[in-house]
């Protein structure tokens, strides 16, 4: 895990319209390591992740108060390169997003998109990024075939080569492993541990468990008094697990609410 922050929040604020979704969230992201976000449904944990490569842009009437950086350079700062940023910031759904064409096209759609032409390129890219991926040994045989035709599991892992195809800094993991079984979720756990040497990784759970096992650091958020998504504890993992600072956050682990 690296020593500075890759990514960092300060005093931010979300607005949907005139509802407040996230109120004065601060933290830093270390750089080369994995940061679980936890807390009960409805509490802003996507609209977190989605800070950081501007998705929320994406919503009608959102705006943003408060600073976001990613190696100090703010994130929305006007003149703000958005195509840019998000290839720095990748980022994994809940369900996999296979696009209708061959499992070689979806790994390399990105890569041709910024300009790529070189047939030799977009070769060599594609296999670096499913062997990055676990996948290569699986798909290899099966490249111009269609990656809608691949298991659940394997065309998360597809979405996770294609994210990886444009040189990101960091993934973003919105519950990516939710809807897989548990051999599928194992795969995606080793994956994102062996990623992490490399990558910033943030990834978006509910499954405890998974948190403990993966993650280096872990950020739990719930919903105050004023249906505001708030930050409340911020620690190393095994510091939130074992020795939680705040109630809510011990009742929140152990079951007792959410």
């Amino acid at each position: 895990m690296g020593e500075k922050p890759k990514l960092k929040a300060e005093a931010i604020n979300l607005y949907y319209g005139g509802t407040r979704a996230l109120g004065d969230i601060t933290a830093q992201i270390p750089e080369r390591s994995i940061t679980a976000v936890i807390g009960p449904s409805g509490c802003g944990k996507s609209s977190f992740l989605r800070l950081f490569n501007r998705m929320n842009d994406l919503i009608p009437y959102a705006r943003t108060e408060g600073g976001a950086f990613i190696d100090e350079l703010p994130i929305y700062a006007e003149g703000t390169d958005v195509t840019a940023l998000r290839r720095r910031v990748g980022m994994v759904f809940q369900k996999p997003n296979v696009f209708p064409m061959s499992v070689f096209e979806n790994v390399v759609i990105g890569t041709r998109n910024h300009g790529v032409k070189s047939r030799a390129e977009l070769e060599m890219t594609a296999e670096r990024c499913l062997r990055l991926a676990a996948l290569w040994d699986e798909v290899k045989d099966s490249l111009k075939k269609p990656g809608q035709g691949l298991s659940a599991g394997q065309q998360q892992r597809l979405c996770i080569a294609r994210a990886l195809a444009v040189n990101p800094e960091v993934i973003l993991m919105d519950e990516s492993c939710s809807a897989l079984d548990p051999e599928s979720t194992m795969k995606i756990e080793e994956l994102m541990l062996e990623l992490s040497r490399e990558y910033t990784i943030i990834l978006v759970t509910h499954n405890m468990e998974q948190a403990v096992r993966v993650s280096d650091m872990a950020a739990f958020f719930m919903i105050d008094g004023d249906k505001v998504g708030r930050l409340v504890e911020f620690s190393p993992t095994a510091d939130m697990f074992y020795a939680p600072k705040d109630k809510r956050t011990e009742d929140y682990i152990t079951g007792r609410f959410g």
